[in-house]
């Protein structure tokens, strides 16, 4: 491996001194590891796969969002032209880890609701303020922030298996992700009530025609489909993109992040009350896994 890695590195010495720079930044971050997350090096993109070993179905606790923050922020200044975001195994993401989260609430509430309710807004802010595209391949089940961060993204590409639910209600949580406006914008008011609300579950067909999903590829196909796919973008020029993507979010970032901000602030009050440690209490006692 050392030799390899020697080789490559000496065929670089002859490049201006900014592409070697760059260069080096990607074999650094090809070898950087993260305990929940795989972070690959592709030829003209990051690959960021969601691959829990702290939580159970790729759900998300603290550790784990600081982990794809850190990723989307060094993805942001190397040479990449997107971000390819996927996962191990059969389910995308469950969303928070309401486990992890109840053990922490119970000791010094009010402490652990700050931290925890800051980890989510700057996590859902990283998404927001990446300025290069964002490739979603969705591989399994997308549930509450699984499924709400999805239109922070430029490109979501479903299996056609899978399916997304924001069951809020079941476990006393209110809306995240700035799913209180982004799912109304691309599916309708109704349709946004129906998921954030009474935590309706949609297939891949339906989030495809409510504009939740890009498109959706038959199970046997999707990786030859997402790769022909990826390398479509791959072959554009990186300043093109990034300013295609600026042009399409003029003026919403502004928006998404003030959605954030109330958000986690109704999330602060209800991880506060006795009432949402109830809920969640009950939950977590109660929860059957259906995986």
């Amino acid at each position: 491996m050392r030799g390899k890695e020697r080789k490559v590195i000496d065929d670089a010495r002859d490049q201006p001194l900014d592409k070697r720079v760059r260069f080096s930044v990607r074999l650094l971050e090809s070898a950087s590891t993260y305990k929940d997350i795989v972070v690959r090096k592709k030829d003209g993109f990051t690959q960021i796969l969601l691959s829990t070993r702290s939580t159970y179905n790729n759900t998300l606790n603290r550790e784990v969002m600081n982990e794809v923050k850190s990723a989307l922020e060094k993805a942001a200044v190397d040479d990449s032209k997107f971000v390819l975001l996927s996962a191990v195994g059969s389910v995308f993401c469950c969303g928070l880890d309401f486990d992890n989260i109840v053990k922490h609430l119970k000791y010094n509430r009010k402490r652990a609701t700050v931290k925890l309710v800051d980890t989510i807004k700057n996590f859902v802010n990283s998404f927001i303020e990446f300025k290069k595209p964002i490739v979603v391949s969705d591989n399994g089940p997308a549930i509450g922030l699984g499924a709400s961060i999805l239109p922070l993204c430029d490109v979501v590409w479903a299996n056609e298996k899978t399916w997304f639910q924001n069951p809020y209600t079941r476990f006393g949580q209110s809306p995240d992700g700035c799913s209180t406006n982004t799912f109304p914008k691309i599916m309708s008011r109704a349709a946004a009530n129906e998921m954030l609300i009474n935590g309706w579950k949609m297939n891949a067909q339906e989030a495809c025609d409510k504009g939740l999903v890009s498109q959706v590829f038959w199970s046997e196909t999707f990786t030859q489909e997402v790769m022909v796919r990826i390398q479509e973008i791959t072959s554009c020029n990186s300043f093109v993109l990034e300013n295609s993507k600026a042009l399409v979010h003029y003026n919403m970032n502004i928006e998404l992040k003030q959605a954030n901000g109330r958000e986690c602030e109704v999330l602060k009050k209800i991880w506060a009350s006795a009432q949402g440690m109830e809920y969640m209490l009950k939950y977590v006692q109660n929860k059957i896994d259906s995986f």
